[in-house]
């Protein structure tokens, strides 16, 4: 259970003039028209001027996100850093929240491959003081990964990170902005031996415990009283029984609004009886991307004290074959009272999230958002990297679209006209889990879930591509990525006022 904990990096604020003291790196940044950040300016003057020679000679670029990394020539300064990390920012003025997140763990990703006991960032001048958090959240997250399980360690954060010129306050918000997506990188990256319901329940408890959030776990027993019909079902091929989590933030004092977030947490998904091939189950256990996404999120909500009610829901089960698996034509009835032929175990994820969804709404919400990988056809359309946005509510689904360019993570709306519920009715229940033949999936899968969410205002968030990487970027390792925690931090942020 310990691998479950996020990293956790030592970050305090650095005065300027303290920039020149003895570390292992210093970072300083070099913008268009090779102007060097004060920091680099201040280091080049005491090195003999090689940082600006080497920039006129372009063999060190101004190019947003290139990254030289050469050992200091030591000069009239030699007790200053031992190595000097010069970091292309292009045109400062054209940074948004997402480059400057980027940046910060492109920075950190460079430099962890060796044990370092201290490293300090001299970026604060070239980056807009509002921004100052994203460059911390991004360094945080640049210090974690994947190789939970390598018996020799493969990522060294280092023993301590100082920022110049970041204010205490900024380095609090992005510190826990940064722990709390990798909270939810952690929960995906684990193997599905390791995460299913129950262990994701009790992964989720401990985020609780730690914040102060109230926690309720629903086990099989409960889930059957509630009439959680669906997502048993969809568990019921496995050894490992279903559960549903509840986690509650009040801090919008009592008789205020409450706003729900759900989460898809399938922590394996074999197709069921419409079983997948092997390629396609390798990386199933982020399935529950959506659920871990939640997680992160509500962990950020408690620990950033946000005025404001929210509730989570997350709906666990494993996908599996059995005796026990439910099987095409059976129809379910689920907490709602709604029907359901199933037309194909693999589209499990929906199914769900009927429960799921039903269980928010008990709770009246002003608003819901959901996240779920959910289809391979939100891929298709959109590519890897975009998050698809579906919604019954413009001004509900155009505050999650604005928050996500805000934190510079893509996601695109696609369109739900009237013409697609006929797709999802069916003709022996009130609804069949797939639509009409593989177009438009993305969306059919959305109108499937509006069924259940009645006149609330609702976004689901498709994030089947961006959720898992295949290979790394510069900025992050290959697996989960992490992606909406910052907009659903930055959406319910919104929410205060």
């Amino acid at each position: 259970m310990e691998s479950f904990a996020p990293v956790v990096l030592a970050i305090e604020s650095l005065e300027e003039t303290a920039v020149l003291e003895p570390c292992d790196v210093l970072v300083v940044g070099l913008a268009d028209g090779n102007e060097l950040s004060a920091a680099a300016a201040k280091v080049d003057a005491g090195q003999g001027g090689w940082i600006a020679r080497a920039a006129a000679a372009g063999t060190i670029k101004s190019k947003r996100g290139e990254i030289t990394l050469v050992p200091a020539s030591g000069g009239s300064d030699a007790a200053g850093p031992a190595a000097i990390m010069v970091v292309g920012m292009g045109d400062p003025d054209l940074l948004d929240r997402g480059n400057v997140f980027d940046l910060g763990a492109a920075i950190m990703r460079r430099i962890i491959d060796v044990s370092r006991d201290r490293v300090v960032i001299a970026l604060a001048d070239q980056v807009a003081t509002e921004m100052h958090d994203a460059l911390v959240a991004g360094a945080v997250c640049g210090c974690d990964g994947q190789a939970l399980y390598a018996s020799q360690p493969v990522i060294c954060p280092p023993a301590a990170v100082a920022m110049v010129g970041v204010d205490a306050s900024q380095i609090a918000r992005g510190r826990i902005v940064g722990e709390s997506i990798n909270v939810t990188r952690r929960l995906i990256n684990e193997p599905p031996n390791v995460i299913y319901p129950a262990s994701f329940a009790e992964a989720a408890t401990r985020v609780a415990d730690e914040t102060g959030l109230a926690v309720e776990v629903w086990d099989e027993t409960k889930l059957a009283a509630e009439g959680c019909r669906a997502i048993l079902a969809v568990g019921g091929g496995s050894i490992h029984p279903p559960r549903l989590v509840i986690l509650r933030h009040d801090g919008g004092g009592e008789g205020e609004p409450t706003l729900a977030i759900v989460g898809k947490g399938v922590t394996f998904d074999s197709g069921g009886l419409s079983i997948k091939p092997s390629d396609g189950m390798f990386d199933m256990k982020c399935d529950m991307a959506g659920a871990a996404t939640v997680v992160g999120v509500m962990r950020a909500v408690a620990l950033l004290k946000l005025p404001i009610n929210v509730v989570a829901i997350c709906g666990l089960a494993e996908n599996m074959i059995s005796g026990d698996a439910y099987r095409l034509g059976d129809v379910i009835e689920t907490r709602s009272g709604k029907t359901i032929e199933i037309h194909n175990t693999d589209a499990e994820g929906r199914v769900v999230l009927a429960d799921a969804l039903d269980v928010a709404l008990q709770h009246e919400p002003l608003a819901i958002v959901d996240l779920a990988t959910l289809t391979g056809a939100c891929m298709v359309a959109l590519g890897r990297d975009v998050a698809g946005l579906m919604s019954n509510d413009s001004s509900l689904c155009d505050q999650v679209a604005a928050a996500a360019e805000t934190e510079g993570e893509w996601a695109w709306e696609l369109p739900m006209f009237g013409f697609y519920d006929e797709q999802v009715k069916s003709k022996v229940a009130d609804l069949k889990n797939v639509g009409d033949g593989r177009w438009g999936g993305a969306i059919t899968a959305a109108k499937f879930l509006e069924a259940f969410v009645g006149d609330t205002p609702w976004v689901h968030i498709d994030i089947a591509g961006p959720a898992f990487a295949e290979s790394p970027k510069p900025h992050r390792d290959a697996g989960a990525t992490g992606v909406m925690v910052r907009t659903l931090i930055r959406w319910l942020g919104g929410a205060t006022g």
